[in-house]
C-alpha cells in the first residue's frame, strides 16, 4: 500500500468532508480507528488543517465514491504527483562564511562560560559547527585553544540577537522544568543573565604575590 503523506491532515479532511467510517479512514491513512474517532470528537489534531487527498493526487474520486457507497470497501492510495512538494523539507545546515568560521570557537567558549545550560545540539545548530568542535573547546584540546577567548556570537556576526535570546530562553525554560521535577526551588530574582547582557571574556583575577628581597 502506498504510504500516505500527511496522514493526520488527510484524516481530518476525510472526517470533515466524507461519509466514510472511522475504520475506512484509519485504514487509508495508516492510523488507529480510535485516533480517527478522536479527530472526529475534536480531541486529536485540533490544530491541523485538513489536506484534500484528491487535490494532491493521493486518492481518485472513483475510489472515494466506491468507499462511500460501501463501508466494506477499502480505498487504495495512489502515488501523489505532488509527492515531492508535500514531503517536509529538511533544513540545510547553517552556512557560515569562511571569514567567520575562525570565530566559532570563541562563540562556543562564550556559550560554555555564560550559558552552560544550552545543549551542544543547540549550539551546533546556531553556530553551524559540530559537536566534536564543541568538545574540543570544552576540553581545551582544540588546536587553537591558547588563543580562544569567549565572545558572544552576535558580536561576531554568527547569529542575530533574536536567535541567541531564543536559544538561551529555551534552555532556561527546560532547566526550570527539570529542576521543578526534581523538587529544586530556584531563589527569587533573576538567576539567568539575558544573552544581550552576558559579559564577554574577562581575564581571571590573579592575586599579586609580594616578593621579598633576599640579601646575600
Amino acid at each position: 500500500m502506498t504510504e500516505i503523506l500527511m496522514p493526520k491532515a488527510t484524516a481530518v479532511w476525510l472526517v470533515d468532508n466524507t461519509s466514510l467510517t472511522f475504520e475506512q479512514i484509519a485504514d487509508f491513512c495508516g492510523l488507529h480507528p480510535l485516533e480517527v474517532r478522536g479527530i472526529a470528537d475534536g480531541e486529536v489534531a485540533r490544530d491541523i488543517r485538513g489536506a484534500d487527498p484528491i487535490a494532491n493526487g493521493q486518492l481518485s474520486r472513483e475510489e472515494l465514491d466506491a468507499a462511500q457507497a460501501s463501508d466494506k470497501y477499502r480505498m487504495k492510495a495512489q502515488k501523489s504527483r505532488h509527492a515531492e512538494l508535500l514531503k517536509p523539507v529538511k533544513k540545510a545546515p547553517r552556512y557560515t562564511p569562511v571569514s567567520r568560521r575562525q570565530d566559532r570557537p570563541d562563540a562556543i567558549a562564550w556559550f560554555l562560560r555564560n550559558h552552560p545550560e544550552v545543549p551542544d545540539s543547540q549550539i551546533s545548530r546556531l553556530l553551524g559547527t559540530t559537536k566534536a568542535t564543541i568538545d574540543q573547546v570544552r576540553n581545551r584540546t582544540h588546536w587553537n585553544a591558547p588563543n580562544i577567548k569567549p565572545v558572544d556570537p552576535v558580536s561576531l556576526g554568527l547569529s542575530s540577537q533574536l536567535e541567541l535570546d531564543a536559544v538561551v530562553r529555551k534552555a532556561a525554560d527546560k532547566r526550570a522544568k527539570d529542576d521543578a521535577k526534581r523538587g529544586i526551588v530556584e531563589p527569587e530574582g533573576d538567576t539567568l543573565r539575558p544573552a544581550s547582557e552576558a559579559g564577554q571574556y574577562e581575564e581571571a583575577d590573579v592575586p599579586e604575590t609580594e616578593h621579598e628581597e633576599v640579601e646575600d
